[in-house]
Order: structure tokens, then sequence, then C-alpha cells
């Protein structure tokens, strides 16, 4: 059976939509996605609406979060909300408001869109980020009535930050994330490593003559890199390391820039989620040996990790020691290739979402 298989999502984030695209076309399916903004990155396009008032960016996420710092104090929008799972809402009347205006607004583009490349006619409709189109959440309710597959797929702030839509989250047919730490915030969600073409990077294993770190936060907040950055300044001052700080630069060229590294720094501290995600994925892919801070759940989840394990109060010590034990880098740099395209290559993260899928009685 030839599946109809469509994604829509804010943004092409780290590239996933690609590359599930051309997965699912692989294996003789249609897929096509659609997006709300344009990826600053750079990464690919098939359907994008291009709608104003786009928060995956920094000056109105910034904005977002001095409104929010209204309603929730001084974390504002990264502040976790509670419950299992936690529902969104409006939260007070200028976001009420706002966001019937923004509906308002986007509503006419979106009909246009469903009509143009008949949306409704897709077998299996993934939510990225667990969010219709609008508020009203009218496009899920409709796939319901027509007997449509429905996967809601949960990131980050997805859960932690918005709480899930009510609609879409009574809907369902299956709930996915990435995510080990959102786990514990919904009573029904599902596990699923974040995919990625391993076979793009060919790693090279010799080092710098001097040791080479680098950082590629996308949300300092988010990845501890005030605390990062000046600990790698410091040991770049001594002469230990050469540090390399990727920031607002297309992912081509941080790519490149992040290729040369002999360690690459995910975060510490797990303010935006647990462990790591894309940019360690991309590290460890290239054969570099990885720090990042994993606790003690996720440590239980994937005991056979490749990280150097880190947190704030041992990182200083723990990357003067590495910088100066070249066969130790060296060899986790191969553990790292090697665990990465066991666990995160789109060839074995798609079969177990083609084991979803005929759990749902999509395939026969």
């Amino acid at each position: 059976m030839r599946l109809k298989i469509l994604y829509i999502s804010p943004e092409n984030t780290v590239g996933t939509l690609t590359l599930w695209k051309k997965e699912h076309e692989s294996r003789g399916n249609e897929c096509r996605t659609v997006t709300f903004f344009r990826s600053p990155k750079n990464f690919e396009e098939d359907i994008c609406l291009d709608l104003p008032f786009n928060f995956t960016g920094e000056r109105m996420a910034g904005l977002r979060n001095f409104i929010y710092k209204q309603y929730r104090g001084e974390d504002g929008y990264f502040k976790e909300k509670e419950g299992n799972p936690p529902v969104w809402k409006p939260e007070g009347w200028f976001d009420s408001i706002f966001l019937k205006f923004k509906d308002w607004l986007w509503r006419p583009v979106i009909e246009q869109a469903i009509q143009d490349y008949q949306l409704y006619d897709f077998d299996v409709v993934h939510f990225e980020s667990g969010s219709d189109f609008l508020k009203n959440e009218f496009f899920v309710k409709e796939l319901h009535e027509r007997g449509k597959k429905i996967i809601a797929h949960y990131h980050g702030e997805d859960m932690r930050a918005r709480g899930v839509m009510p609609i879409i989250d009574n809907l369902s047919d299956l709930n996915l994330t990435n995510e080990v730490d959102l786990l514990d915030k919904h009573p029904n969600l599902d596990y699923l490593f974040l995919p990625f073409d391993t076979n793009q990077f060919i790693p090279n294993y010799g080092l710098n003559k001097t040791i080479q770190v680098a950082h590629a936060p996308t949300n300092r907040f988010y990845k501890g890199s005030d605390k990062i950055i000046s600990i790698c300044e410091k040991l770049e001052s001594e002469g230990l390391i050469k540090f390399d700080l990727i920031e607002n630069l297309s992912h081509a060229a941080a790519i490149k820039r992040k290729a040369r590294s002999d360690i690459f720094i995910d975060q510490i501290g797990d303010r935006g989620g647990w462990g790591y995600g894309m940019n360690s994925v991309e590290s460890l892919s290239m054969g570099i040996c990885t720090m990042t801070e994993i606790n003690d759940k996720y440590n239980s989840f994937i005991p056979d990790h490749p990280f150097v394990n880190v947190n704030q109060n041992n990182f200083d010590s723990v990357l003067r020691d590495l910088s100066q034990d070249r066969n130790k880098i060296e060899a986790k740099g191969i553990d790292a290739r090697n665990w990465v395209v066991k666990n995160h290559d789109i060839t074995q993260v798609s079969e177990k979402l083609y084991q979803y899928y005929k759990d749902m009685e999509l395939l026969v």
C-alpha cells in the first residue's frame, strides 16, 4: 500500500523534515512537508506558507518572553508549566486577543494551502510540535472526522513551556518525542531517536596541534553557554585549547566550522531539555569527542552512550584534563561515530517509525 504522509511544522528547524521526506519517498510513499516559516539555517523547503509573527526568530521570541514575564515571573516563557501533561491555554487578555488576531490573519493563507495541496487527502499527518495551524485546531478536527491517522511529535518547548494542545492531545493516534525528559510529562508518549543521515560525514580522527574546542548554541540560555564560554576562554588564555564559538551562521557554514574541532560541547544544565540534540548528533557523526551533561535518568535510558559527561561544577576540571589526553579524545571520537550510526541513522529510526505505522494499521 502506498501511503500519503504529511508533516506540518512551524519550521524545518534542524533539517529533519527534508530527511523524512526523502526516506518516505525512498520507500515508495508520497510525502509533503508544510512549514509556517522559512528555516533561518537555509534548510530545504517544500511547502512554506511564509506566515507573519515568527516566534522562532530571535526578536519575536524575545518579545514573547518579555510579555510572558508579566504572567509567569522572571523566567517568562521559559518557565515550565505544570501538569501531566501540561495543557495550553491563553495566559491573559493580551495573549488571548493577540492569538485571535493572528489566527484571523493566518486563516485565509492556510485555507488556500489546504485547497491547493489537498491536505485533507493524506493518510497520516505528523504535527511536529504537536500543534495545528490555528489555536482553534480546526484542521485536526476535520482530519479526525475523515478517519485520518494523527501523530503529535513533541520537542522541547512544545510541552515544557507551551503544553499540549487539548484537541490534538485528545484525538492523536500516537504521541512521539525525541527528548527523554518529556516522557515523564505525558502519560502516553513514545520515544524515537532523532533521525540523521550519518553517511553525509566521513570522520577524520586526526587531531589539531592545539586541541580545538567548539560550542554552537542556538539559544545561550538553554545551553548554559555563559559558563561554557567563560571557562573555554580561560583555558584558551592559558594556551591549552583554541576555542571556536559558532553562532548566527547558516547551517552549511556552521558545519564547516564544527568539522574542524577536536572536542564539541553541547550543553551544561538541563534548562532546554536533557542531554543532547541535533548539535551533538552532528558532532558524533563527524567522529568528534562530544561533551554534554547527562543526568542520572538519561544515563539509565542510554547507558552505552559515548558522551563525556559534565556539569557546571566539574566542567572546568574535566575539560582541562581531557584537552591534555589526546588518546582519550581520539577514542571517544571513534565511540561517538559507532554509537550514532547504530542509534540515530535514518535507516534505523525509520524502521521504528514504520513499526508504529503497522501498530496503527496503516500498513498491512
